[in-house]
């Protein structure tokens, strides 16, 4: 099932990483997937705003050859959302524990519209950039309670010394109109997320008219290291779903 015959006849599945996290962040979904002879992409999600990083999504799908499953996590879920621009490859949105927005709304705004993030107070100070914006990272000793609380301490030191920097524009930059209008998706988050929380997932979800969605019993926001079975397969579901 490894074979190059095999994955001619699999979806590509790419994926989007979110703000505090990169692109191994996909690792154990993606090992799972290649396994069983999917191709995949995990792409760099520059993080600097919601138009250029969809546009820089965009170019990376124009490039690929048949059909595609894009995923989304947590601030990917706004890029991809915009980031299919009217290509017919993409077949399915697959979205965990990612904002799904509707147009003219940000993630800041998402984030608050139901209570139970406790993000704000774990951000470190804001990074100056030369063109007068600001980065944001989540202050190391914080992050596995608030991004990777069931992930073990000693991978979540990794990913706390490795996280990506979002801008705080990104943050609160308002979408486009969403491609789960007219794409199917699927959804799955963690019950004990604190950045987006699991009310504003479901909300999410039902708006969206998910095909599947799935709470993932304590789960963080990062189900995707913590359960990367359960993400896989949905993913799976995804691309075999007519």
């Amino acid at each position: 099932m490894t074979t190059a015959s095999a994955q001619d006849n699999k979806p590509t599945v790419v994926f989007v990483h979110g703000a505090f996290a990169e692109s191994s962040s996909w690792n154990g979904v993606l090992t799972k997937l290649i396994a069983k002879g999917y191709p995949v992409v995990a792409a760099a999600n520059p993080l600097r705003g919601v138009k250029s990083d969809a546009d820089y999504v965009a170019s990376i799908l124009k490039n690929i050859k048949g059909s595609i499953v894009l995923v989304g996590h947590s601030y990917g879920g706004l890029v991809i959302s915009n980031a299919v621009k009217n290509n017919q490859n993409v077949k399915a949105l697959v979205y965990v524990a990612a904002f799904a927005p509707e147009a003219g709304e940000t993630a800041a705004a998402l984030t608050g519209l139901y209570p139970g993030s406790t993000l704000g107070p774990t951000l470190a100070p804001p990074v100056a950039l030369p063109d007068g914006g600001k980065d944001l990272y989540i202050q190391q000793s914080k992050f596995q309670a608030q991004f990777a609380a069931d992930v073990s301490i000693a991978d979540a030191r990794v990913m706390a010394a490795t996280q990506r920097p979002i801008t705080e524009a990104a943050l609160n930059e308002a979408s486009g109109e969403p491609a789960w209008k007219s794409i199917p998706s699927w959804f799955i988050y963690g019950d004990r997320d604190l950045n987006i929380p699991a009310a504003a997932h479901a909300f999410q979800a039902k708006r969206a008219n998910s095909k599947e969605t799935i709470a993932v019993q304590g789960a963080s926001h990062v189900v995707m290291v913590s359960h990367p079975d359960a993400v896989a397969t949905l993913i799976e579901h995804a691309a075999t779903t007519k």
